[in-house]
């Protein structure tokens, strides 16, 4: 996920959705001609043709008088007439409207749409309004068109529901025993200690921590509570402690394995000369069970202790013993919980989102734990009569995840020069790659789907999928690159949506400030406790974390859409011909394509897809 911490900006106020048509005003002024607005005599006429040199207009209007009571038919149908011209020119009128309210400024504030500038001075001064940037013009006035036929109908989406009922036969199971390989063995230290330095933002964090847990039951070593190397990218101190319960977390896990809160003293010089240190450099991706018992047991031996540097993707799946694939959702998904301070916080999130104050699911009470909110409605949203549902949109679209995509925006020549800058700035080696192999044009990457969505992508698929413009959407994720233009598609067709920095107060947020992994906590809770979580690149490790912690406790009620970006590229190839319910159509099979509820495959992340008999159990 990107970075937190952006700009606070005001809570937003209730939109009614019949200002953006705004209001019209007839000017009934008609200058200083006495003839305009009143009835035109056969005086007027023979007055007028005497100055026929100096007045012709009038002169030629008169003659059209008199050709209109020659005309007995034009005269007995005129009020049909009328009216014919009037409702044609009123439908004119409503669908120009239609087309300037989308592409109108129709989201404020929020962190992710700054468009406040600061001049030399450190004055803030606002930025003169730039068009929107859009790819699929066509496509885009498809769905404005849609949206003024939708807009007095009622909701026409089926996916706020989960498509496959067999989803609910999966039960959570994890938390069982998971007996480990060396139980035999088990005795005092074991081999000695593991100390985990992991790298990355929270969610990086969290599945190395599960993967360091998975290790140390692996090789028998005791655990020290994994640490969090600071970053100057997330710019953020946090350690363990400041974002889960260690007590919880070293009490759940220690009849699988021993974790301890620092190394013992005497193994401490050991560790700050870097004796025992294996890098990322030294194991290679996904690396397998034989890979830790081969070149980190024999280590963990002579010294007592291993040092894990720079921790993250370095455990695969496959093959994996199933008492060590348990324990890591054991870890995952029962014993990583936020601080109380942060479910707190949460909480409040959760119940502004929704407009009322009562409990929902399990998925609620392992997110929030005691700050669950109770059986309580006097916040019940009094305009719908229920609670209101929202989605939750993680949308990535980072400068820097774009730069490295090496793909094209539609921003033309000053986006391409820019996003070749931060390359060459901030990827040297991609830099030196692409000099050595050659880079794959724009055009194929985006056909092999390995370019990130815009959120005019995000647009026409939310609304391809029926979701109407008053739906609620939660924003998560970091600033998004062209700022307020690249988000003008999104914001406009759907104008209520809201993130962390617009729900909750100053005062509240004040804690979390410099915390960029506690920021992207409350966003982790907020995504997960959504009716629906669309996300935009399903390989980034919130919306992996996030979809799975709804599916091992959502009770087949919590659908999640997964965007196949290959496919849509194909889709979206056609937007210069294809029609509005074709194109809906093809996206609603690719949505629930991604649904379907299948075994997690081979080597694929249970994190993600916890639907396998080391995590969850299946029921009839």
């Amino acid at each position: 996920m990107g970075k937190q911490g952006s700009p606070k900006s005001p809570r937003p106020s209730v939109t009614d959705k019949n200002s953006s048509f705004g209001t019209r005003n007839f000017d009934g002024g008609h200058g200083n001609d006495p003839s305009i607005g009143r009835r035109i005599s056969g005086n007027d006429c023979k007055w007028s043709s005497k100055f026929s040199s100096m007045e012709g207009s009038k002169q030629d209007f008169c003659k059209g008088v008199y050709s209109w009571k020659k005309h007995s038919w034009l005269r007995r149908n005129f009020k049909s007439l009328v009216v014919m011209i009037a409702v044609s020119g009123f439908v004119f009128f409503l669908d120009s409207v239609m087309v300037s309210f989308f592409y109108s400024d129709s989201v404020s504030d929020s962190s992710l749409l700054n468009n406040t500038a600061w001049n030399e001075n450190g004055i803030s001064e606002a930025r003169e309004e730039a068009p929107p940037l859009q790819m699929y013009i066509r496509l885009m006035n498809l769905a404005s068109n849609a949206l003024s036929e939708r807009e007095f109908k009622p909701e026409t989406s089926k996916f706020w529901k989960e498509r496959f009922p067999k989803s609910s036969l999966w039960k959570p199971c994890a938390d069982k025993k998971a007996r480990t390989a060396f139980d035999n063995v088990r005795s005092g230290e074991g081999n000695g200690y593991l100390v985990v330095s992991a790298n990355g933002g929270l969610n990086q964090q969290r599945v190395a921590i599960c993967n360091a847990v998975a290790v140390a039951s692996l090789l028998n070593a005791t655990l020290v509570l994994p640490r969090f190397l600071y970053s100057n990218v997330w710019k953020d101190p946090s350690q363990f402690g400041d974002i889960y319960q260690e007590d919880y977390f070293i009490d759940y896990l220690k009849d699988d394995v021993s974790i301890v809160k620092d190394l013992p003293q005497h193994l401490k010089s050991i560790d700050n000369r870097n004796l025992s240190m294996v890098t990322d450099s030294d194991l290679v991706k996904e690396a397998k069970p034989i890979d830790y018992i081969e070149h980190v047991l024999p280590l963990l031996r002579k010294y007592g202790m291993v040092h894990l540097f720079g921790y993250g993707n370095r455990l695969g799946f496959d093959p994996m013993p199933s008492d060590v694939q348990r324990l890591r959702c054991k870890c995952n998904f029962h014993a990583l919980r936020f601080l109380p301070e942060i479910q707190r916080v949460g909480s409040l999130l959760v119940k502004r989102i929704r407009r009322y104050d009562a409990s929902k699911s399990r998925l609620d009470k392992e997110l929030l734990g005691e700050f669950m909110p109770g059986d309580r409605t006097e916040g019940r949203d009094s305009s719908t009569g229920g609670p209101l549902k929202y989605l939750a949109l993680h949308l990535r679209f980072e400068e820097d995840m774009i730069a490295y995509s090496l793909c094209d925006f539609g921003g033309g020549e000053k986006e391409r020069n820019e996003l070749r800058s931060y390359r060459e700035n901030h990827f040297p080696l991609l830099i030196e790659r692409l000099k050595k192999s050659g880079s794959v044009t724009p055009e194929e990457l985006r056909k092999q789907g390995k370019c990130p969505l815009t959120p005019e992508e995000a647009t026409l698929i939310l609304f391809g999928l029926g979701f109407g413009h008053g739906t609620y959407i939660y924003l998560a994720g970091s600033e998004i690159y062209g700022g307020r233009p690249r988000m003008l598609p999104l914001t406009t067709l759907y104008p209520n949506i809201v993130t962390k920095e617009k729900l909750l107060t100053p005062d509240e947020l004040a804690p979390f400030k410099n915390f960029s992994s506690q920021l992207a906590a409350l966003d982790f809770i907020a995504c997960a406790a959504s009716d629906v979580f669309a996300m935009t690149d399903s390989g980034s490790q919130l919306s992996s974390l996030v979809s799975g912690f709804r599916t091992y406790y959502g009770n087949g009620r919590a659908p999640s859409l997964r965007p196949n970006k290959k496919r849509l590229a194909a889709i979206l190839s056609e937007s210069g011909s294809i029609e509005w319910n074709v194109f809906e159509e093809r996206v609603r099979k690719m949505i629930e394509e991604g649904q379907r509820v299948r075994l997690r495959p081979y080597n694929r992340s249970i994190y993600r897809q916890p639907r396998c008999p080391e995590c969850m159990c299946k029921s009839g």
